[in-house]
């Protein structure tokens, strides 16, 4: 195996779903330090920290998540194909960056940091404490899988709890009762006849309706329903409250959760460009540099029992993130 694909496999194989990154992090940062590379851990939460490694600094600064969604998955290589939790999502990615950032160090290139941040799979606390480091790369290379294109854009996220409440009583006498569960059957198909903005680049707005919760016994009538949405935005979140809001009306409580705004990105002559529909930790990263987004691997594999990393992408990667980081600072 190449150097890339046994330092991804290493870190496939330590679990680091979210909230449990600390072995990644330990790993990491005991091979950062074994090649000279001076390491500061910020601490997000008790247990859980980003990692940022450096020597000069003022250039470029390679980024992605050590955190996984669940369940671990343990690595196994098969022909040409790295599975494991975390192949593209993205720990292989950041295997592809620590090789590139040594080899552009062992070349005499100084100006390449590293950020690897926790908790990208929800939320993000990692990233939105980074920016609180005193940051002097003048680019951020955020890694996601892009199918090593650099993105264009991206489109950004907004959450939110969808509730509708009721009035309980015991099913043999439900009229005596109001369901909250029927109201939110009888409002959540409206949403497909919903306006929502798009874009040209980016495209549609979209949403998943992800969780749906009600009730509490068969025989008693569901006094709570409650339904958690995921938002794709591709421009001003301003639009898309109004919207969501107005088709609510005096039906249903929204609470709204975190907001990533849609973001456009700087690209580099020799590489295909392609928008993509997720989001990343980029927009919570601004004081880290002028952001392009790249990275080996499909998302459309990420989150799946059968993710994957193709081994020959992975290694085209190492040379693609040291190609960028030459071009950013010539």
């Amino acid at each position: 195996m190449s150097d890339v694909v046994t330092l991804a496999s290493e870190l496939l194989a330590i679990e680091s779903t979210t909230g449990r990154e600390r072995d990644a992090v330990d790993f990491v940062s005991r091979w950062c330090i074994a090649r000279g590379w001076t390491v500061s851990l910020q601490e997000v939460e008790p247990g859980r920290s980003n990692l940022w490694a450096t020597r000069k600094g003022g250039g470029v600064t390679l980024s992605t998540h050590l955190d996984t969604v669940p369940p671990f998955v343990p690595p196994r290589l098969e022909g040409n194909r790295l599975y494991g939790r975390g192949a593209c999502d993205a720990k292989g990615i950041a295997a592809a960056m620590m090789i590139a950032a040594q080899r552009l160090a062992d070349a005499g290139e100084e100006r390449v940091d590293l950020l690897f941040v926790v908790g990208e799979e929800k939320g993000s606390p990692g990233a939105r404490a980074a920016n609180r480091l005193p940051a002097t790369s003048r680019f951020l290379v955020n890694g996601e899988p892009t199918e090593s294109k650099l993105a264009s854009g991206c489109k950004g996220a907004q959450r939110v709890i969808v509730r509708v409440r009721g009035r309980e009583a015991h099913s043999a006498y439900a009229h005596l009762g109001e369901s909250a569960l029927e109201t939110m059957l009888d409002l959540l198909p409206e949403l497909r006849a919903l306006p929502l903005p798009t874009d040209p680049i980016l495209g549609e707005t979209t949403y998943n309706i992800g969780v749906l919760r009600a009730g509490t016994e068969a025989n008693i009538v569901p006094g709570l329903a409650e339904a958690e949405i995921m938002i794709r935005l591709v421009g001003d979140v301003e639009p898309v409250r109004a919207a969501f809001t107005t088709w609510a009306g005096d039906r249903a409580e929204l609470v709204w959760g975190s907001h990533i705004p849609a973001q456009h990105f700087q690209s580099i002559s020799g590489f295909e460009v392609e928008p993509v529909a997720y989001t990343s930790d980029i927009p919570l990263l601004d004081r880290w540099g002028t952001p392009l987004l790249f990275g080996p691997g499909s998302i459309h594999v990420a989150h799946t029992p059968i993710e994957y990393i193709d081994v020959a992408e992975l290694d085209a990667s190492v040379d693609a993130y040291v190609r960028i980081v030459r071009t950013l600072l010539a």
